[in-house]
């Protein structure tokens, strides 16, 4: 008969943690610069600028 495995696997290290954490929050960055960018270059070419 099988038995099933009750522990839980440790916690990753804090350091890991925020490592995904800044690199999520870095490309979110990113996202938003590439959306505005391209919302920009929609803007201007229909005649929408500013100067």
């Amino acid at each position: 008969m099988a038995t099933i495995n009750s522990q839980q696997p440790a916690p990753a290290r804090w350091y890991k943690r925020l490592g995904w954490l800044v690199l999520i929050w870095l490309g979110s960055l990113v996202a938003l610069g590439v959306v505005a960018g391209a919302l920009r270059m929609l803007m201007r070419a229909a005649g929408m600028s500013s100067h």
